[in-house]
């Protein structure tokens, strides 16, 4: 057995390995706490009474658990003064987020593949302005997509927020595709040029059977940024429109009547478990998804 010898003593290497592992998993396991503490405290208030919320600790464990703060959550907390719960907003939200990501990806998927394999002049700097628009704060876009949507007649609807999310969205999704796309061999784009394959025959039938990894990152990523996005929504959307993350907001500061916080807190799950779902299901899949775009171009 292979050993090392510090100061006279000896000691297995395997045993040290073993040592360094179990201090790692011990530090991993106090910051998995530490992250998870929060939604803990959030579960545990969610499922208690407002008696027993005033009268327990902010950690302790519901001594009778409830559903009654999710029903009203849900059904009858009052979002401003509309008593009507997160159910409509929440509806808001999946109506904007579903078409609003399917274009985007579309389109950022159709602009990769034009970019890297229908080179045309000009392609450098239109894929260069294009990812200056990645940096650009929403607070820059405001007032111009506030013009626009007044000028298309779209203003304070959700439709108005469904073209803003994809035409925002359009520099990500265009930046994942062409860093796939440019992986892709020029050799498999000509072969089917040769075989009378056009544009989009080659677009739908060779390339976009060959991304599912960067269609997953770029799903994942558009749906996370649009469904938890406040400043458009609160912008751009007005009463019935607003999308969850308004409504939300408007239920915790809610001044009116006694502070419930276990419907707080139940409404803030509601809210976010849409997200939650997407990355405990294709999380995995996003890791596979960077990994395979993640090349120099």
């Amino acid at each position: 057995m292979s050993s090392t010898s510090v100061s006279g003593i000896v000691r297995p290497k395997g045993l040290k390995n073993s040592l360094l592992r179990l201090l790692l998993f011990a530090i991993l396991g106090l910051f998995c706490l530490y992250y998870l503490m929060p939604l803990f405290v959030m579960i545990s208030t969610s499922l208690k009474s407002l008696e027993e919320i005033r009268t327990s600790s902010l950690i302790s464990l519901p001594k009778e658990v409830t559903f009654a703060a999710w029903e009203k959550a849900w059904n009858a907390a009052c979002v401003g003064v509309r008593c009507t719960g997160l159910q409509p907003y929440f509806m808001n939200s999946v109506l904007m987020v579903l078409p609003a990501v399917f274009i985007s990806t579309l389109l950022g998927a159709i602009n990769g593949y034009a970019l890297t394999k229908w080179r045309f002049p000009g392609a450098d700097i239109i894929f260069a302005l294009m990812l200056f628009g990645s940096f650009i704060p929403y607070q820059v876009v405001l007032l111009p997509m506030a013009r626009m949507l007044g000028y298309f007649g779209l203003a304070g609807s959700v439709y108005g927020l469904i073209l803003v999310h994809t035409v925002y969205g359009l520099a990500f999704t265009t930046l994942f595709f062409r860093n796939f796309f440019v992986t892709v061999s020029d050799g498999i784009v000509q072969a089917a040029k040769i075989d009378g394959a056009g544009f989009f025959g080659i677009f739908f039938g060779v390339l976009l059977p060959m991304a599912p990894p960067t269609i997953v990152v770029t799903v994942i990523w558009q749906f996370t940024q649009i469904w938890n996005d406040f400043l458009f929504g609160v912008a751009f959307t007005v009463g019935d429109s607003n999308p969850v993350t308004v409504a939300l907001n408007n239920i915790v500061a809610t001044s009116t009547g006694v502070k419930e916080y276990n419907v707080d807190m139940a409404a803030a799950i509601i809210a976010a478990l849409p997200t939650l779902l997407v990355y405990v299901v294709a999380g995995k899949y996003f890791v596979r998804g960077l990994a395979a775009g993640a090349v120099k171009g």
